[in-house]
């Protein structure tokens, strides 16, 4: 297995630490809105290449993070007046919603920032001992860039060409820097923020040193797989690699994997331009099934575009499948008899080299565009090949192949169930009397229950208006 390493810039074969595991940390989101879905290219992605190797029989150690402490959460804390937690948690649920509908498995754990403090204080301070930080007056703890001397070795950028960027800079508050390329690793409190202990300030931790910790704890000082998307390569990663392997004297991570960047209609995806959208938004136009094979139909680390025509190309894609896998089912339902023919046979021999395409495929740094094209010559097969006259075993094989392999594509090959009309007009009258009740959380409720099921409802003055995604 080839795995492109950020850090090399090269394809390497996949060896790991220990054999037949894998121990793989992804950087999560930071919990303020919803998740857009230039969030949903890693979880997708990196979601997939662990069921790949689960599929390959390596036990997967998934960690991935909520950071759930930010300037960004505290600022919408302070617009609702609320405290910073109740931020957090509403949209670490709201996330973990996002995550089912598109078939993302729960990490083996989901760390939280703020529950990862003492194991942060403990690696700021061995640090500090071993002459890699510093406390500047105010309190606040910075990391010497210049004390780790292959800083730069992931993002390959050179020191001295930092160091001239940021000549002409002031930035205010960071008078206490020895160098302007030392980053904070504990900042003072503000009026009004969160905080916590420590022996140099009230105060709360920056954003790079929780990744380092949480990995450390839950994965150990060396892990086989780091990965996120292309933004994080500088600072964010650059920092982790300076943080972890200054304090723990040993190699961070053997493999860095990247995603590229998502445009939205071959422009930069950003509020101000308007072309920003959730994966909550996208749910009320798509099922969340269509934005993942969306997202398996590119190479990860190619720069991808998303457009309502890429969109419908993708669910008439996914459609073929699932058409294919329900008259699969229809055709096991009726047939019997045991063996398979001296054509099914030889027909059981192409399946084979294709499944061995679509592995070659995902072997190769997880193309998982070349391997969605080796899945559709599949159904392609199972379309030509499979009739009432098959073989209870021959189609059972085809079935199976079918299915194991959209398993590792996250791609579930059971149609949702179909609600009758009757069935959704009851369930609108239920939320109308919920709503008069003032029972907005039932109301809700039965919202996304019609949402998960395909039903999307619209309130105009003329009523509740309803229709099928």
């Amino acid at each position: 297995m080839k795995i492109f390493n950020t850090l090399s810039r090269r394809k390497e074969e996949f060896v790991p630490l220990e054999p037949g595991k894998v121990k793989m940390y992804v950087c999560g989101p930071t919990v303020y809105n919803y998740i857009h879905i230039g969030n949903a290219r890693p979880m997708i992605i990196f979601d997939t290449v662990r069921r790949y190797f689960e599929y390959k029989g390596y036990e997967v150690n998934f960690v991935s993070n909520f950071t759930d402490v930010d300037d960004k959460i505290i600022k919408k804390a302070v617009e609702e007046g609320v405290d910073a937690d109740v931020i957090s948690k509403r949209y670490i649920k709201e996330c973990k919603k996002d995550m089912e509908g598109m078939n993302v498995r729960p990490a083996t754990r989901h760390p939280l920032a703020t529950e990862e403090i003492g194991g942060m204080l403990e690696m700021i301070q061995t640090l500090i001992e071993k002459g890699h930080a510093y406390q500047a007056e105010d309190g606040t703890v910075y990391f010497r860039v210049k004390s780790f001397k292959e800083y730069g070795k992931l993002s390959h950028k050179n020191l001295d060409e930092l160091q001239s960027g940021f000549r002409e800079i002031k930035v205010t508050g960071e008078e206490g820097k020895e160098d302007p390329n030392d980053f904070v690793l504990w900042k003072p409190k503000k009026e009004g923020e969160p905080f916590w202990e420590s022996p140099w300030c009230e105060g709360r931790p920056g954003w790079h040193i929780e990744c380092s910790v949480m990995a450390k704890r839950y994965l150990g000082d060396s892990i086989d797989i780091h990965a996120g998307g292309e933004d994080l390569i500088f600072p964010h990663h650059e920092n982790e690699i300076a943080q972890s392997e200054a304090a723990n004297e040993k190699p961070f991570a053997t493999y860095w994997m990247h995603n590229g960047f998502l445009n939205i209609d071959n422009k930069k995806m950003s509020k101000s331009a308007g072309n920003f959208f959730t994966v909550r938004e996208i749910s009320e136009r798509y099922d969340l099934q269509v934005l993942r094979f969306f997202m398996l139909s590119a190479h990860y680390r190619s720069p991808f575009n998303f457009s309502d025509e890429l969109m419908e190309s993708s669910k008439n894609g996914l459609e073929r499948i699932l058409t294919c896998a329900e008259r699969l089912r229809e055709l096991q339902g009726k047939a019997s008899g045991s063996g398979m023919t001296e054509k099914e046979k030889e027909q059981e021999k192409t399946l084979g080299g294709l499944t061995a395409k679509f592995e070659a495929a995902m072997e190769d740094d997880f193309n998982t565009a070349d391997a969605v094209s080796a899945l559709f010559e599949i159904v392609k097969l199972a379309n030509t090949a499979a009739s009432e006259e098959s073989t209870r075993e021959f189609l059972d094989r085809l079935m199976g192949e079918i299915q194991k392999l959209c398993d590792v594509l996250g791609i579930i090959t059971q149609r949702k169930a179909e609600i009758l009309d009757d069935e959704i007009e009851e369930m609108i009258a239920q939320r109308r009397q919920a709503r008069k009740e003032k029972n907005f959380a039932l109301a809700d409720q039965i919202r996304n229950t019609l949402l998960e099921k395909g039903i999307i409802l619209e309130d105009t003055r003329e009523g509740v208006k309803w229709k099928r995604v």
